[in-house]
């Protein structure tokens, strides 16, 4: 624990803007005499309290309610003062100037009646939580991404994290895994013993089950860790190709400029939709082809830099185009340069558009094809495919029941355990031989897990996670 975790801190707990209430926190040890210089009185525990609050002469502030929760009952495990104030941002301000006035008064003895109290950095409350262990990290984290949640599914899912889920998931995995290095411990400090840890304890049908207790565990973490962050999809083609009418159409409003003239959409769009509760960061970049025009050509760079940071391409064709020559070529070159910029696993949908004004046999030869989707962005006809479809490529499934919030850290954690149990069923076939690095294996593969609750994480790590708190949180 660095020694600022020791100094009692304050912050506006609220949002910032008015509101009908306001809230000013703080924590800390020994808070309890500057209940008194600041209510006047003592306050009893968990029970809230109307009564002025009143500057350094006497004058009053507001009057509003004021709570204390003694140590450890409290949200940060150490005493809680709480002042709920109307919500103006003068009348905060003035009343957290006066908390932090206050401290510094001299009690008898010529000690201050708080001393070192401070601001609270962001998300320091919580990180205090965290250290005091009222919470595990994973928990932490799900109250920020309660508060960052833009869909209800991503809120239950939050919600179920904070209330433990992910971690009792964790905890399980890591007591089985504790409970198989014990055994590979016990074989490499006392050979004499003779302990059949392979045969007697089922060590290998023990890590058999922990590996596909892992697999459940990750898959459900991609789908949560999917719900929160969603996936990054950009909409490609030439001009004229509809990407501005799908960007529209998708996003239900008149976001971007649609016009029969070539080159209209300069510069990316972009809009975040929701399919299922899942986020999809979607963005109309400037059609692609030769250009003379300087401010095009910026465009059609930045729409290559937008396709090469993709997780999933829309690759749009016109199908009123598809007997033009000079057409297919340009599209058959896009394609070309897609397969070079694009990694491997990033997918690439063709998406055949405006089937509301293509021939019959058009939209036989191109709309049918495996994997591709037909559709109109004029009228609508075809995009829900055109959802599931993306949906599909995401690796979304039908939310199961119980999902819980994840990040992609959780998710990249639990693939590192994933490996390590993988190179373990290595080395535990190789018997007696390799049992020294089979306890390495374990012992890293719970190292990873523990990096997920934090019970075992560095300071730059806490640092970074609790750092995108908002203040007063």
């Amino acid at each position: 624990m660095l020694p600022r975790h020791n100094d009692p801190i304050a912050a506006i707990a609220t949002a910032p803007g008015r509101g009908a209430v306001g809230i000013v926190r703080v924590s800390g040890k020994g808070v309890a005499p500057l209940v008194r210089a600041l209510c006047g009185r003592d306050l009893k525990p968990r029970e809230a309290t109307y009564l002025p609050f009143r500057d350094a002469q006497g004058g009053p502030i507001d009057h509003g309610l004021a709570l204390f929760f003694p140590a450890p009952h409290s949200y940060t495990g150490e005493d809680v003062l709480e002042l709920q104030a109307h919500g103006g941002p003068v009348v905060l301000q003035l009343l957290l100037a006066r908390c932090l006035e206050a401290a510094q008064d001299p009690r008898e003895g010529h000690r201050s009646v708080l001393p070192g109290l401070r601001l609270a950095q962001p998300g320091e409350f919580t990180e205090r939580a965290f250290l005091n262990d009222k919470i595990d990290l994973a928990q932490a984290e799900a109250i920020a991404d309660l508060i960052d949640a833009s869909t209800e599914a991503a809120a239950r899912s939050a919600s179920r994290s904070l209330s433990g889920a992910f971690s009792e998931e964790i905890h399980g995995l890591r007591d089985a895994l504790v409970h198989l290095r014990m055994l590979v411990e016990a074989t490499l400090d006392f050979p004499e013993e003779e302990i059949d840890f392979l045969q007697k304890a089922d060590a290998s049908g023990q890590l058999a089950r922990l590996r596909g207790k892992l697999d459940q565990v990750l898959s459900r973490a991609h789908q949560g860790a999917l719900l929160r962050e969603g996936i990054k999809v950009v909409i490609a083609g030439q001009p004229n190709a509809g990407k501005s009418s799908l960007l529209n159409a998708l996003a239900g409003a008149e976001l971007a400029i649609v016009t029969p003239i070539a080159g209209t959409t300069r510069d990316k769009v972009q809009q975040t939709i929701q399919i299922e509760g899942v986020p999809l960061h979607v963005i109309d970049t400037a059609g692609l082809r030769e250009s003379s025009d300087e401010v095009e050509r910026i465009g059609i760079a930045r729409a290559w830099d937008e396709i090469a940071a993709a997780d999933a391409v829309l690759f749009l064709h016109d199908l009123t185009r598809m007997g033009e020559h000079d057409y297919l070529a340009a599209d058959a070159a896009i394609a070309e340069t897609l397969a070079q910029k694009l990694p491997r696993q990033v997918p690439v949908i063709d998406v055949w558009n405006k089937t509301d004004r293509a021939e019959p046999a058009r939209m036989q030869e191109h709309g049918g094809r495996e994997g591709s989707v037909a559709l109109s962005a004029r009228t609508g006809d075809g995009l829900d495919a055109l959802r599931r479809r993306l949906l599909d490529v995401a690796g979304w499934q039908s939310a199961p029941e119980g999902l819980y919030l994840a990040r992609a850290r959780h998710v990249e954690a639990l693939q590192a355990v994933a490996a390590h149990l993988q190179e373990a069923e290595l080395q535990l076939a190789a018997q007696a031989a390799h049992l020294d690095l089979l306890a390495e294996e374990l012992r890293l593969a719970q190292v990873s897990l523990n990096s997920i609750t934090g019970e075992f994480s560095s300071d730059d790590l806490l640092g970074v996670i609790f750092s995108s708190f908002c203040i007063g949180k």
